[in-house]
């Protein structure tokens, strides 16, 4: 049986990130449509909010739990904290490190020229979750042999 190593720098990043991101998530309720729009969710959801909907709120509280739930699953993997309830940490960790690594080259297309439907918030969140996935899979490459 291995050894369990000093906490994973990485992996602590990426928890980090995943819960300010959460957290983020969470505050973007309380601030309401104009926050929605400054961080891009997009005029629909601002214009739904303004209009008495739940709706945009509901997506928002959920994505703000999928990312904390991502930040619990890093902290696990990263050492640091061990016993959290987590089924599937390896998976787990191989998924949301899929996930960010897939948003994160949204960049790709949004630095072309003439694409129209990418903006600034669409460069600086994939270069934010480009940055988050790779912390994540450096840290889940050096972590793989301690995780069950």
């Amino acid at each position: 049986m291995n050894s369990i190593p000093a906490p994973n720098t990485f992996l602590l990043v990426a928890a980090f990130s995943s819960f300010t991101a959460a957290a983020l998530h969470f505050a973007i309720i309380v601030g309401g449509p104009s926050w929605l729009r400054f961080f891009g969710a997009g005029e629909q959801y601002a214009k739904a909010a303004e209009a008495g909907e739940v709706w945009p709120y509901l997506v928002t509280v959920a994505i703000g739990a999928i990312l904390a739930i991502w930040g619990l699953y890093a902290l696990q993997g990263s050492g640091l904290v061990q016993g959290l309830p987590l089924p599937f940490l390896r998976l787990g960790l191989l998924a949301i490190t899929g996930v960010y690594l897939v948003r994160g080259l949204v960049l790709i297309p949004a630095l072309l020229p003439n694409v129209q439907p990418y903006g600034p918030f669409m460069i600086w969140s994939s270069v934010i979750c480009l940055v988050i996935g790779l912390a994540h899979a450096i840290g889940l490459v050096t972590q793989w042999s301690f995780l069950r």
